[in-house]
């Protein structure tokens, strides 16, 4: 696997960080694929990721959303009765998976059913950060007279 090293990029760039830790967790991340998971587009802002959680319960399962980063684990309770197997084909082993998210981008609930985590993430951009639609008016100056100085002020109509 090729590996590629940005230390040198970013020793000369400052506010950068965010850049650089999405880099890492994308190498990092190409390395497991346990739990498998599916990301869908479920409407114009609104997402749904969902990871095959076979064997975990929702006290088992942990999900944290931090930084932009949501971060999903799972461990088995040590103190659950462990049976004899025969054959195991469903992994039970604890795990960490960390995908970063967007701007904006938050989780609004989470699901578990038939041995799938459903998490709900939904874009909300605020107010100030929407394009809006400015008109184009006629925009007259108006003079306002002032009694102490000679010149008159000029001011734009709102």
């Amino acid at each position: 696997m090729t590996t590629f090293d940005f230390s040198p990029l970013f020793r000369t760039a400052i506010g950068f960080d965010r850049l650089a830790r999405l880099a890492d967790t994308a190498a990092s991340a190409s390395e497991t694929s346990y739990p498998p998971y599916n990301i869908e587009k479920t409407g114009d802002d609104s997402y749904r990721l969902t990871m095959a959680v076979a064997g975990f319960g929702p006290e088992d399962l942990d999900l944290v959303s931090k930084d932009n980063t949501l971060v999903i684990t799972g461990r088995v309770a040590a103190d659950a009765p462990k049976p004899e197997l025969l054959y195991r084909g469903i992994a039970g082993r604890p795990f960490e998976r960390r995908f970063v998210l967007a701007d904006h981008v938050v989780v609004e609930g989470a699901d578990l059913r038939n041995g799938l985590l459903h998490v709900s993430l939904k874009r909300v951009v605020p107010e100030a950060l929407k394009p809006r639609r400015i008109p184009i008016g006629n925009t007259t100056p108006t003079v306002i007279a002032n009694e102490t100085a000679a010149t008159p002020q000029v001011q734009a109509a709102a």
